[in-house]
């Protein structure tokens, strides 16, 4: 699947026929909101983001994730390393495997946001 980025365009407050007393999201905050949601979006790393986090210590090696998502080891290293990019798993590397700890406040970090969001006084009103 090829995705393409589309410039953001920050958006203006004033003016228009609604006005609103918050700002909107700046578009930093934007594309990393949408890269950690667009890391979520994929089922099969929830269940490694669920399975890292299940695990002792909140870590796991890679060796560890294959079998329960009945993947490739190319494969999870592959999502594991979108989940790093997204911020929700830190990588760690021991001799020959690599370990994968949940970064710790991230997921209340990201719904934090969401909730930011959603309940600011422009959409409350709405």
């Amino acid at each position: 699947m090829t995705t393409i980025d589309l410039p953001l365009t920050p958006v203006s407050t004033e003016g228009g026929c609604c006005g609103t007393d918050a700002p909107p999201v700046d578009v930093t905050e934007a594309r990393d909101l949408a890269r950690t949601f667009k890391a979520l979006a994929d089922p099969t790393r929830v269940q490694l983001l669920s399975i890292v986090t299940a695990h002792e210590g909140h870590e796991a090696c890679v060796c560890d994730l294959t079998e329960p998502v009945g993947l490739s080891q190319p494969t999870v290293s592959h999502h594991l390393k979108i989940l790093v990019e997204a911020g929700m798993l830190e990588r760690e590397q021991r001799g020959r495997w690599a370990y994968y700890r949940a970064v710790p406040g991230a997921v209340a970090d990201l719904a934090g946001s969401l909730s930011t969001l959603m309940l600011s006084p422009a959409t409350a009103s709405a």
